[in-house]
């Protein structure tokens, strides 16, 4: 391996969170390698909200502005690629990538995000992240007090009802034909004035995004502005399960209070770990994890000095 393709840390991923730890590793005179594929998962939301700062801006600005600083650091090197594959040798790590070119690194950082799995309903991911949202926190205070549905699992609906209700008086749920709410369920959902629709959602009729109406199977319909939809994910990257980290039952990257993971010298942050998905929590857990991986190379260097 040429010396120029191999680094103190190399992290996967180059967005918030990784963006994130490479500066705390870049201000520590690291030599850090960011490889990303350009395909964040928020790509088609038009503001990003709840991060101090940087309320109401464009993601996509947020992370550019993010990069241009990150890389002020000349340690820093940013490459526009897919990581496909790992390996540990000889206590080192080598990464591979789409365009066929390798690189090691003492450490991994896997800021990599989810991938969001769609449901097959027409219109469902054209409004994703702009009027089907998944986040009351994220995105909630825009549709305050607009006419809103949920749609998601029973549990799912149990937990995040009382939250949306804080934000609309008009809140419907649509369970999609796919369960049922038992009688006290019911009750308590009536008496906050809160309906429910069970015919399942064919399609969802919108302008660019901007949702009009849901369509039923049955051809009836019903007018809407806004819709949450968390749906499931799986992991964007299997690199860190071929590297033998585990993953949570939620389906996340397992990992302890530093960001670690279970295998000794990789470490993760983001999407990919949380269910609290949020640009201020990716830079906060890209921040620690940066920040434990330069303690673990410098502890490392301070207790074997080179002869």
């Amino acid at each position: 391996m040429e010396q120029s393709n191999a680094f103190d840390v190399i992290i996967i991923g180059g967005s918030y969170s990784g963006l994130s730890a490479a500066m705390a590793l870049g201000r520590s005179l690291r030599k850090v390698l960011i490889i990303d594929s350009g395909q964040p998962c928020n790509r088609q939301t038009p503001h990003s909200h709840n991060f101090i700062t940087q309320d109401g801006q464009p993601p996509a600005a947020i992370a550019s502005v993010a990069k241009d600083q990150v890389l002020q650091y000349k340690t820093v090197s940013f490459i526009k690629d897919k990581a496909i594959r790992g390996q540990k040798i000889d206590g080192q790590f080598l990464i591979g990538t789409e365009s066929q070119k390798e690189y090691t690194a003492k450490k991994l950082i896997f800021a990599t995000g989810v991938k969001d799995l769609m449901p097959n309903m027409k219109g469902f991911s054209d409004c994703w992240g702009i009027s089907v949202i998944h986040c009351p926190y994220c995105h909630g205070y825009e549709v305050r007090q607009q006419k809103t549905g949920i749609m998601t699992s029973l549990k799912v609906v149990l937990h995040m009802t009382p939250l949306i209700k804080n934000l609309t008086s008009d809140l419907t749920v649509f369970t999609n034909g796919e369960y049922q709410f038992d009688e006290q369920q019911l009750q308590m959902l009536a008496a906050n004035n809160i309906s429910v629709v069970d015919a399942p959602v064919k399609e969802i009729i919108h302008q660019n995004g901007y949702m009009n109406k849901l369509v039923f199977e049955d051809g009836s319909d019903f007018e809407l502005t806004a819709l949450y939809a968390p749906v499931p994910f799986e992991q964007h990257s299997n690199i860190p399960e071929q590297l033998g980290c585990e993953l949570t039952d939620m389906g996340h990257l397992s990992l302890d209070p530093f960001q670690k993971t279970n295998v000794d010298g990789i470490f993760a942050c983001g999407d990919s770990t949380v269910r609290l998905r949020s640009v201020a929590y990716a830079v906060s857990s890209g921040n620690i994890a940066g920040a434990v991986a330069n303690m673990e190379l410098s502890h490392e260097a301070f207790l074997q000095p080179a002869l």
